[in-house]
């Protein structure tokens, strides 16, 4: 049950991580974040893809840009991922010892 959970969170963090090198390099191809990273090229693209998917990036001939809505998902995702934390922290179970 948690290791669904856990996988989503590592794929979430690695399309972060991606579009965290857009944001500070772009233009950028798959070729250099894969050598970056350290993921290989079809995870790099598969998150590029979910990104595209977002909104969050565009292709270009050059390699991954951000569009107009990257800012303002950027601005909110502190506050979501701290409402995250605080429903998972919720949901512990705790036992007396």
């Amino acid at each position: 049950m948690i290791d669904r959970l856990e996988k989503e969170v590592d794929m979430l963090e690695r399309h972060l991580e991606v579009l965290r090198m857009v944001i500070e390099s772009e233009p950028i191809g798959i070729v250099k974040m894969s050598n970056e990273t350290g993921y290989p090229h079809h995870k790099v693209r598969y998150s590029l893809r979910v990104l595209e998917e977002e909104n969050l990036i565009e292709p270009s001939s050059q390699g991954a840009i951000t569009t107009e809505r990257t800012e303002e998902f950027v601005e909110e995702l502190d506050e979501k991922v701290d409402e995250i934390i605080d429903k998972l922290e919720s949901m512990k179970i705790e036992t007396e010892d």
